[in-house]
């Protein structure tokens, strides 16, 4: 606990010196979405300064809106990826509308040259305002206005609630377990460049706060290149950010059922080059995991959450943003009614500090270099007493630390959208576990005649079994016997670490051709843990308007490689000396 206090106070101490850093700057940054900028002129060529210029979403209902300066210059950041439809206005001239789809980080120019006239007029340019994205991969938008409507838990899982509402094709469990397209786990999240693929539950970690995403791309079918490790379901999420904003707070706070309260807060606050948006969360409930009885027993449980992005944006080539997230869950694990001593508890905590760094070269390449480091730190708790659990004593004590980046080369014009880019981690395992049976007919050595499990101390080899009266147990696991302590067994204990490298490089092309639009990638992964291996995967998708109906017709073929599960990978996998034996906790076979 000291630990992760000194952490939260080395993150506001890092989160206030970076926005005092980058307000006096002489560098920029932006978000990881899109850019639309342009100026402004009238039909001589002079600038327009005060013009209305709105930017609106049909498909989601986003909505950012800016004035143009002296200088008659707009300039709309940290866009979700999807197609809009911009406006603008000012007095003694028509409106001006155009429609623009926005799929790359590259910043877009436009270039608006308005008309006399009354503001009744409007002048359209390439204006069809149609509320469906042309792309090969079946996804589903989903933006702040819609996330603020849903019907979220406050206990840990708000982002899981959040998906599984709003995304066709991925259920998950009262926990926030997911299974998109019935694939248990396989999912990939990208936060404003950064990859995270490990589990992203309260079980086994803990979540980003909902209220800190401006919007998130759910792709269910056709992932493109740039995605790996585990694509199920991609995760592609643009955080909200104070670039631009006026001081901006919310205070929501709730009670519910099961003594559930909590409190969800955010500050945004930012100037035309610089912002800082801060997102403080926490709750507790009486019902914090799915509880096995009808009425939970033992399911205390608590989390705190706060997330924190700075950005930095002069408007010229380079640009800085910084993500700092710490969390931490803390509960009760439930009991059933035969488990009335049990103690077991369980603390998550999370620790992610990432940077995102941006150079525009030209109009249309821009380079994006996305370094970060998030660890996982989970501890699980026995009682007291072991003899309390029931039907065993557990304790575990484990790290997982993820550092790497991504960099990635983006070039966009009327047809090409092309990405060409890496990734480069490794994942750190340190994993404790000690075990031990506490209930004597969980594993018994004899039965009786009738087939009641001997309870006795002795005997411990089922060979003496006979002698004594009793038959021995035909479903025995003898390697579960020396860690029985109702039989004079001891603690298993366990103690690994180890490293998970991953490389991957990337290369893709969207290529817009009127109603027609092709998504052609390639990718290679390698893969150095436990288990080797590496994969050429070839990625290819097609969608087509038909506009006379309104309906987009998709169709994709993706090759991928599926990574295993990090979290409790080492143990899972070990087996001999020091290991685990076959047949215990169904560990069988040798390391892979």
């Amino acid at each position: 606990m000291k630990q992760f206090v000194r952490r939260l106070q080395f993150l506001a101490a890092a989160s206030l010196t970076t926005t005092m850093l980058l307000a006096h700057a002489p560098g920029q940054a932006t978000g990881t979405g899109g850019t639309v900028a342009g100026t402004v002129t009238d039909p001589s060529d002079a600038l327009v300064a005060g013009a209305n210029v709105t930017l609106t979403s049909a498909v989601t209902g986003y909505k950012q809106s800016v004035t143009t300066g002296t200088d008659g210059a707009f300039r709309l950041v940290n866009l979700p990826p999807n197609q809009y439809h911009l406006e603008v206005s000012a007095a003694g001239f028509q409106s001006y509308a155009q429609d623009i789809p926005v799929h790359t980080q590259v910043p877009i120019q436009v270039s608006v040259r308005l008309v006399l006239g009354a503001a009744t007029q409007t002048v359209n340019v390439e204006a069809s305002a149609e509320a469906v994205e042309n792309v090969p991969a079946a996804h589903t938008d989903v933006d702040q206005s819609l996330l603020q409507n849903l019907p979220l838990s406050g206990t840990g899982q708000g982002l899981s609630d959040a998906i599984t509402l709003s995304s066709g094709g991925v259920v998950a469990d009262s926990n926030g377990f997911f299974h998109p397209q019935g694939d248990h786990g396989e999912t990939t999240y990208v936060v404003d460049g950064q990859p995270i693929s490990d589990q992203q539950n309260k079980v086994f970690s803990t979540q980003l706060p909902a209220n800190a995403f401006q919007s998130m791309e759910l792709v269910t079918t056709g992932p493109g290149a740039e995605y790996g490790d585990k694509t199920s379901l991609i995760v592609n999420t643009v955080t909200r950010s104070g670039l631009g904003q006026k001081p901006t707070a919310s205070l929501d706070a709730y009670y519910g059922s099961f003594g559930t309260i909590g409190e969800d807060a955010t500050f945004g606050i930012g100037g035309a080059k610089w912002g800082n948006f801060l997102v403080l969360d926490s709750s507790r409930s009486g019902r914090f995991l799915d509880s096995p009885e009808f009425w939970p027993i033992h399911d205390v449980g608590n989390t705190e959450t706060i997330w924190d992005r700075i950005d930095y944006d002069p408007g010229s080539r380079d640009a800085l943003h910084v993500n700092a997230f710490a969390a931490r869950n803390w509960f009760q694990i439930p009991n059933t009614y035969d488990q009335s001593q049990q103690d077991q508890r369980q603390q998550a905590r999370t620790f992610n500090f990432a940077l995102g760094y941006q150079h525009t070269f030209n109009a249309n390449t821009l380079l994006s270099v996305n370094p970060f480091v998030r660890e996982d730190h989970v501890d699980y708790y026995p009682s007291r007493d072991p003899f309390n659990d029931n039907p065993a004593t557990i304790d575990q004590d484990r790290h997982l630390t993820n550092w790497g980046t991504r960099a990635e080369v983006s070039f966009a014009d009327r047809i090409n959208n092309v990405k060409i880019g890496t990734e480069l981690m490794q994942t750190h395992l340190v994993e404790n576990f000690n075990f031990g049976l506490t209930n004597p007919a969980y594993n018994p050595v004899c039965l009786t005649t009738s087939g009641a499990p001997v309870t006795t101390p002795t005997p411990v080899n089922p060979n003496a079994c006979a002698g004594l009266g009793y038959v021995a147990n035909p479903n025995l696991q003898p390697g579960l016997v020396p860690y029985d302590l109702t039989r004079g067994g001891s603690l298993f204990y366990f103690y690994d670490r180890g490293n998970v490298n991953q490389e991957a490089f990337y290369a893709q092309d969207q290529i817009t051709l009127k109603n027609l639009t092709l998504n052609l990638g390639v990718r290679w992964d390698n893969y150095d843990g436990l288990s080797k291996d590496h994969l050429f995967e070839p990625r290819a998708g097609a969608s087509y308007f038909v506009k006379r109906i309104g309906t987009v017709v998709r169709f994709s073929y993706d090759r991928t490689m599926e990574t295993p599960y990090n979290e409790n990978l080492l143990l899972s996998s070990s087996t001999g000396a020091g290991g685990l034996a076959s047949n215990v906790f169904g560990a069988y076979g040798s390391t892979p």
